[in-house]
């Protein structure tokens, strides 16, 4: 254990933590913090605070903490674009949308072959341009994170964004409750999280991978790990493959061969992590009421 915040379950882990940096409390007062999303550009951090139903800004120079936008739509997942622009998930409007720099709002998509998405949860870009996100009905199933409501759909599912024509379409439709999902550095693979637990005792608590063909196909979707402590939400790699995942204790990482080699201990339940700073190296972390960070020897996939 290094200073009562890094725990070392297998040597793997213990290049990947520096002995002598601590974990920061950046910013509190949300009652869910979710969807953490860097700007590199502008060096800022923008994440959502669901219940409150607006987004939050921290400045990562000036360590100042401001409302980015209010209302948000009961915003969730967050993502940047390769253009540097904001894509988010919408669970009180159903949809994903995209910022313009200037500041507009392009919708993306809010309906699957006529009917309105349940609320997407987490979304992330693709090299090419297609936009995948999950689907889960967390923002419908009562009025704390949404508008209470009945699926049109009657299931979960996993979409792309056609970057052509902009269609939506299914790309996994086996899941409970698809929740974070995150592509690996090559973007060969697709990991999604089921938290399907938080319906039924029994439910998925777990990550699942599948390999990505030409076209935006699927295959395998084997789980590739399971939660020890509350469930996986969302998650990023590090440009070595490694995955970085929230948990009810905190973070844990897990190796490419699926083996959880340490945590990073946070003292509220984490919802989602971010790779930020100048070199990437900075994990921030959105847990329950609070934003958090922490420096690392370790680099975050590129994605912008």
């Amino acid at each position: 254990m290094i200073r009562d915040v890094a725990v070392i379950l297998d040597e793997r882990f213990r290049p990947l933590v520096i002995p002598t940096a601590r974990l920061e409390k950046l910013a509190e007062g949300c009652r869910w913090a979710e969807g953490p999303a860097y700007f590199p550009a502008g060096r800022y951090l923008v994440w959502s605070d669901v219940p409150n139903d607006r987004m939050m800004r921290y400045d990562e120079t000036s360590d100042a903490v401001g409302i980015f936008r209010a209302p948000s739509g009961y915003s969730n997942g967050n993502t940047v674009d390769r253009q540097g622009r904001l894509v988010t998930c919408e669970h009180g409007t159903r949809r994903v949308t995209r910022t313009e720099h200037d500041g507009s709002i392009t919708v993306l998509a809010s309906h699957y072959q006529g009917r309105r998405l349940n609320s997407p949860n987490d979304v992330v870009v693709k090299s090419d341009g297609s936009i995948w996100f999950t689907d889960p009905a967390y923002g419908i199933d009562s009025d704390y994170e949404g508008h209470k409501a009945e699926s049109e759909i009657g299931a979960c599912h996993v979409y792309r964004i056609d970057p052509q024509s902009g269609d939506v379409t299914v790309v996994a439709d086996d899941f409970v409750r698809p929740n974070g999902l995150a592509f690996s550095p090559d973007e060969s693979r697709l990991y999604v999280a089921d938290t399907g637990a938080t319906h039924a005792a029994d439910g998925p608590r777990h990550i699942r991978v599948f390999d990505v063909s030409e076209g935006g196909r699927l295959r395998g979707g084997d789980v590739f790990a399971i939660c020890t402590n509350g469930l996986f939400d969302g998650f990023r790699l590090d440009d070595a493959g490694r995955i970085w995942a929230s948990a009810g204790d905190g973070v844990h990482c897990y190796d490419r061969d699926g083996t959880l080699i340490g945590k990073i201990l946070v003292p509220e339940t984490v919802a989602n992590v971010v790779f930020g700073g100048l070199k990437r190296n900075r994990l921030y972390i959105c847990a329950t009421t609070s934003l958090y960070a922490i420096m690392l020897p370790v680099n975050g996939a590129k994605t912008f």
